[in-house]
């Protein structure tokens, strides 16, 4: 029972964060049915605000899908993860795919018994695809509602977002000094290069730090 109650608090705590991803997708100029179907079909909230954030900036599809995919890459690697565990064939495989996410992943992983794992990641990724889309589409309705949403600030909604899931993982000085290093990068090509472009440079800095580690 114990897993269950986990999957479903956690489940609930960042299905309610979609709301700020709908507001946020709405200020960027995506449509309602844009902005829900991002959630439907990328379902992957950093990848979902790369693609609006680097959009919304006026860069091209193409940059908003590199930076998009370089950020979903960890999720190739939950799915090596979790394979073994789930053991799934045939239909059941993209489902399964489609719900590999950070707190599937991370719930599943934290428990004992091979029972509890399945348990655990079906329950939470299940969990967090409904109250995504749920709240996704709360909060694109509440943007269209309160007229511009430029006037209310939620056009800091994607920066925030970002500094928000990246903040917990400057656990130790190397992370920092990463950290660090991709701002002072993104911030010097800013002026000179197209939206998005310092997104996608800074992801390549941080893959080239990892790989050389």
């Amino acid at each position: 029972m114990s897993v269950k109650r986990d999957s479903f608090s956690l489940s609930f705590a960042v299905g309610a964060y979609g709301t700020a991803f709908g507001a946020a997708s709405v200020t960027a100029h995506f449509s309602l049915l844009q902005s829900c179907l991002l959630s439907l079909l990328t379902f992957s909230g950093a990848s979902q605000f790369a693609v609006i954030g680097v959009v919304g900036a006026g860069g091209s599809a193409i940059s908003a899908i590199a930076t998009a995919s370089l950020l979903g890459t960890r999720n190739a690697l939950y799915g090596v993860r979790m394979a073994p565990i789930l053991k799934v064939r045939g239909f059941r495989r993209v489902v399964a795919a489609q719900v590999t996410i950070d707190e599937s992943t991370a719930i599943s992983t934290a428990q004992k018994e091979p029972r509890d794992q399945i348990t655990g990641f079906w329950h939470t990724g299940f969990g967090v695809f409904i109250f995504w889309n749920i709240f996704t589409l709360l909060g694109a309705l509440g943007a269209k509602t309160i007229g511009n949403p430029s006037a209310w600030g939620l056009d800091a909604a994607v920066p925030a977002a970002f500094i928000g899931l990246v903040w917990p993982r400057l656990i130790d000085t190397r992370t920092r000094l990463i950290a660090a290093a991709a701002v002072a990068l993104s911030l010097a090509l800013v002026p000179f290069t197209p939206a998005g472009v310092p997104i996608i440079t800074t992801a390549l800095l941080a893959i080239i730090v990892g790989w050389r580690a």
